[in-house]
């Protein structure tokens, strides 16, 4: 069962966030201190200061713990006497470019943190990060009668054969880390983000790889680091989440938008010119959020900017 918001007049609940050196880890940390959680905020190798410097809050609740998601003992002690797991993958330092190697990265770090909380008996829940594109890259998608949402799975042989390794690696973690949560009872929800507006954003990230396809088939989304963390903090919170949330608060569907987003990732690109039709087409949006926007109606972090 998850773990109501906290009180101040009762015990602060301890959780652990992996990996907290990251944009949303760091943020995320941040905002459960300010909720008076404990957090064991488990980094991997140099992210303390990365972590620490980005903490604006006061950290007398927080222990940080040098985990690697591939040391399975450096994982069992962040997450002693923890009620809940947030969990990011975030890829090793010696190997920060997404390719075809990475899916089994991925799969085998999904699979050592939820085989840890499975042997956590104070573990409640976690919530696992994944991503839109485990969503959206399917052969069928352009005749899929009704809008994408969180019962699809992208096609991995799709994925393969496009060489959208984002894509396939996060699919392969994701459907990983719940055929081992089903078989070991671990209660696992898990946010399927768009593309993450973080400070660090550049055109190189692994998720724009068919850009223009998304954003041709309505389902190019991104969302800002407040309304993610909101999220994570929203399914973990409430005991009636289940299951996959889509989680985004914007989306790319037309030409300004498009260019704006250009800009925010090439800045010293020249603008390209436009005519009067581009700028106004609108690309009809065929991807829904409903399930997550439905559960966070009344959360009280949020959301602020939530897209209806």
């Amino acid at each position: 069962m998850a773990l109501a918001p906290v009180s101040p007049h009762h015990t602060s609940p301890i959780v652990c966030v992996m990996d907290a050196s990251s944009t949303l880890g760091s943020t995320l940390v941040g905002r459960l201190l300010l909720r008076g959680y404990t957090v064991h905020a488990a980094v991997q190798n140099h992210g303390e200061v990365q972590l620490l410097n980005g903490l604006s809050c006061d950290t007398q609740k927080l222990k940080i713990f040098h985990s690697d998601p591939f040391d399975y003992q450096s994982i069992m002690d962040a997450l002693k006497g923890c009620s809940g797991l947030f969990y990011t993958f975030e890829p090793p330092h010696d190997q920060t470019s997404y390719d075809e190697l990475m899916a089994d990265v991925e799969v085998r770090a999904a699979h050592n943190v939820i085989e840890a909380c499975a042997q956590t008996e104070t573990i409640e829940k976690v919530v696992f990060t994944s991503s839109v594109t485990a969503v959206v890259w399917r052969d069928d998608r352009k005749s899929i009668p009704s809008d994408l949402d969180e019962t699809h799975w992208t096609d991995i042989n799709f994925s393969r054969k496009f060489k959208l390794w984002h894509a396939m690696s996060k699919t392969l973690a994701e459907k990983s880390a719940w055929a081992l949560a089903m078989d070991r009872g671990v209660n696992m929800v898990s946010v399927n983000a768009g593309l993450l507006m973080a400070p660090d954003l550049t055109i190189t990230h692994p998720y724009l790889k068919g850009a223009a396809e998304m954003y041709e088939d309505g389902v190019f989304v991104t969302v800002s680091v407040d309304f993610l963390v909101d999220a994570h903090i929203c399914v973990f919170e409430d005991v009636s989440s289940y299951g996959r949330y889509l989680c985004f608060n914007h989306i790319i569907n037309n030409n300004e938008d498009a260019l704006k987003l250009a800009k925010t990732l090439a800045p010293s690109a020249p603008s390209p010119p436009q005519s009067c039709d581009q700028d106004m087409k609108m690309i009809q949006q065929r991807i829904s959020n409903k399930k997550l926007n439905k559960l966070m109606v009344n959360f009280a972090g949020g959301p602020k900017d939530r897209m209806v």
